[in-house]
């Protein structure tokens, strides 16, 4: 089995107090997808941003490879492999989708995204329009390709299928396999529990700030997870 791409141990932190996220550990190895589940409220996104660095760790390590990156701002994790697709403020609304979609590249071609274009045409017919004037779904497809088409070893998903209809999902999914095919890494934030029993390789289920499950998706029966999650 490969070594865990990123890992995270018995970590702390929050924006203040009171503390968000309490003591949780987990990995994300080559191929395989962590899924972080869990009702609203329990520190979910914090998790993410913890990973990120957009939160300061008060307890714990995170590490990428086996390194420790505590010290790392988030710049300098996304240059080390790790790609971040939050929850919210996913895209820049002033920009266009093309503008959003060449923030994170070097050059200005587009060639990388021929692929998602092929299966999320939208993006491509709406190159020139304000990222701001798309709805809801279509903003978190336009952040979902811009974060994968980076191919990180890591990628971050923060709710990806909110408000997204269910053709795009299953888009979404086979995207994910792919990825996960060429050794990718994922760590998941997920409420729908459907999706996430189709692509999830273990799971993380956190309630009132702590993990109170974690382990194989395999090993963890439905019934354990709340039934407020969307199915």
């Amino acid at each position: 089995m490969s070594e865990p791409r990123l890992t995270f141990g018995r970590i702390s932190g929050d924006y203040g107090p009171p503390t968000i996220v309490r003591q949780l550990s987990g990995e994300a190895s080559p191929g395989q997808a962590l899924c972080i589940l869990g009702r609203n409220g329990v520190g979910k996104s914090t998790l993410m941003k913890l990973l990120m660095g957009y939160l300061p760790c008060w307890q714990g390590e995170i590490a990428f490879d086996g390194t420790p990156i505590d010290a790392l701002d988030p710049p300098a994790r996304h240059a080390l492999g790790i790609s971040y697709c939050p929850q919210e403020r996913i895209v820049f609304d002033d920009l266009t989708v093309r503008e959003n979609l060449l923030l994170t590249r070097s050059g200005r071609s587009l060639d990388a995204y021929q692929p998602y274009f092929a299966r999320f045409p939208i993006l491509e017919r709406r190159l020139g329009q304000h990222a701001g004037t798309l709805s809801g779904g279509e903003k978190k497809i336009l952040s979902f390709v811009r974060g994968l088409a980076e191919n990180q070893p890591v990628v971050l998903l923060d709710e990806p299928t909110e408000g997204v209809q269910m053709e795009n999902i299953s888009l979404m999914e086979t995207i994910i396999r792919e990825q996960k095919a060429a050794n990718t890494a994922f760590v998941i934030v997920e409420q729908n529990l459907a999706f996430a029993e189709r692509i999830a390789d273990h799971y993380l289920l956190m309630d009132q700030v702590r993990a109170v499950l974690y382990g194989p998706q395999s090993e963890i029966p439905r019934q354990a997870i709340p039934q407020n999650l969307h199915i």
